[in-house]
């Protein structure tokens, strides 16, 4: 039997989430947004709480959370602010190369550090010159001895300015494409340069770095899975994150619905409330209808990771919904509001600001469709287990 009916733990759980973006978020949210400042202070309260590090595993002091559980909080968290949900939820997607690839006392190393203070780590995969097409990275990593050694820089990092830990992907045999690609954990120290922060149209409150490497050593300890296999790592940890990115989409998209419901009850034109005309019940609906089928999605391709089952096409299909509705439903809010949705003062302007990076980061809403005709053209059994990559 299908059921999405959330345990009364879920309930709690998602209750806490989403008073911690009312209260602790929301009223910030607009003004870290204007100035891009970093949400160090929810930060160190979100860790406080147990907000941050939901996938740790309960052996290495961490709630273990479920997928799902995953995707409850980050909907209320990007509910609050896209842009401090995505500060707040990096680690997840840095960590998850550690748990796939990492050995018992690198995990327990790591893992234990995050959990016992407000840490961060980046995932250092995109370069200028290799974002969706992965296999033309120039960053290297050259064995010596016990130790590699990395060079190179990775763009677009999130929390890289601020981050004590690196999963770094990095050639190891430049010479056969997406099959010489290893990867590593890397700890910040001298050798690993901030070189830029991004002035972002959207998601402010995050910081986005260019980070560079050089002759940065890593124990050979810090190899992630096999020497030369870090693409079939990557592909597997994203198998695994989208559903939260779907799930962030879909908290923006809500937020955008929301706004727009109760400002049509409110905006009087023609004698009504522009709520009683026809054309804006038809935005309405359709926005929530989008919101509904996303959320749905989502939960789909969490579920399907905690039953031990393989989600590629579901979590493609769910990132890239989610993600497309997001833009589509701020879009239309700015439309309710007519041309006070183009002004700072009203909230929705942020929002349709948000939902962009939702289509690009994570995998464009092209490359979604990319894997979606793949799966669906060469479909393989939905019950093969999830270790299985792209």
């Amino acid at each position: 039997m299908v059921d999405f009916t959330l345990t009364d733990e879920q309930k709690s759980l998602r209750e806490l989430a989403h008073d911690f973006a009312a209260k602790e978020i929301r009223p910030k949210a607009w003004e870290y947004d204007r100035d891009g400042t970093w949400p160090q202070d929810i930060i160190d309260k979100a860790h406080e709480v147990g907000l941050m590090n939901t996938h740790v595993p309960e052996e290495y002091g961490g709630a273990g959370l479920s997928y799902l559980d995953g995707c409850l909080i980050e909907e209320e968290l990007a509910w609050g602010c896209s842009g401090i949900q995505t500060s707040l939820g990096a680690n997840g997607l840095a960590g998850a190369p550690i748990l796939l690839g990492g050995s018992e006392e690198v995990q327990r190393e790591y893992f234990g550090e995050l959990v016992e203070s407000p840490k961060l780590a980046s995932f250092c995969l995109t370069e200028p010159d290799a974002g969706s097409d992965v296999s033309g990275m120039r960053t290297r990593a050259v064995r010596k001895g016990d130790k590699y050694v990395i060079n190179g820089s990775k763009c677009f990092i999130t929390n890289g300015g601020y981050a004590d830990f690196f999963t770094v992907y990095a050639k190891t045999d430049p010479d056969a494409g997406h099959r010489g690609i290893s990867a590593f954990l890397v700890r910040k120290d001298d050798t690993v340069i901030v070189d830029k922060k991004e002035d972002k149209m959207g998601q402010r409150a995050s910081n986005t770095a260019t980070i560079t490497f050089n002759d940065t050593e890593v124990d050979a300890k810090y190899l992630l899975g096999e020497e030369n296999k870090g693409f079939k790592l990557a592909m597997m940890t994203l198998d695994r994150t989208r559903p939260g990115v779907a799930a962030m989409a879909t908290g923006i998209a809500r937020a955008a619905f929301e706004f727009a419901t109760e400002y049509s009850k409110e905006r009087v034109q023609f004698g009504v409330p522009i709520a009683m005309h026809q054309a804006i019940q038809f935005i309405i609906a359709d926005m929530a209808t989008k919101v509904h089928l996303s959320r749905l999605a989502t939960w789909n391709s969490a579920v399907l990771l905690d039953q031990g089952r393989r989600n590629t096409l579901e979590s493609s299909h769910a990132k890239r919904f989610a993600a497309d509705t997001a833009m589509e439903v701020t879009t239309d809010a700015v439309q309710v509001y007519g041309g006070y949705g183009f002004i700072k003062d009203y909230p929705v302007e942020k929002l349709m600001r948000d939902a962009k990076i939702m289509q690009l980061y994570e995998g464009t809403s092209q490359i979604q469709r990319l894997v979606i005709a793949r799966e669906t053209l060469l479909p393989r059994r939905v019950d093969e287990p999830a270790t299985v990559a792209v």
